[in-house]
């Protein structure tokens, strides 16, 4: 099991990829952006979440956004209303850039360090 930390090194010693964020895209949080600065960052209403945000849809720990070494990736957290990952219900899974995360009634957006500006200008 990963451990919180407050480090920038994930995995293996590789360091956690700078640039890495979630966004809150409505609600009361619309707006509010976290970096994804260590291997583990947990979300949720509780006191012990690193991004805690007072959501009665949300489990205290609901859900984690992290850096493996290889990739980052959200984990749900044994949530009671699960994590969803663009439109689908997922236990753990790798992250992309622009992918959608909904956890209760907030609706985040994934931003990942190097991703291209516009896949159409690499053809």
């Amino acid at each position: 099991m990963a451990e919180s930390g407050s480090g920038t090194e994930g995995a293996a010693g590789r360091p956690v990829p700078a640039g890495a964020c979630v966004r809150v895209l409505s609600g009361f949080y619309e707006g509010l952006e976290l970096p994804i600065d260590r291997e583990w960052l947990v979300l949720g209403r509780g006191r012990n979440a690193e991004m805690m945000l007072a959501e009665p849809t949300l489990s205290r720990a609901h859900v984690a956004v992290g850096y493996d070494g290889g990739g980052f990736f959200v984990q749900d957290l044994r949530s009671t209303n699960g994590t969803l990952l663009n439109g689908e219900r997922r236990e753990r899974a790798p992250l992309h850039d622009g992918d959608e995360i909904q956890i209760g009634r907030l609706h985040l957006l994934v931003r990942l360090p190097g991703a291209p500006l516009d896949s159409a200008a690499s053809d």
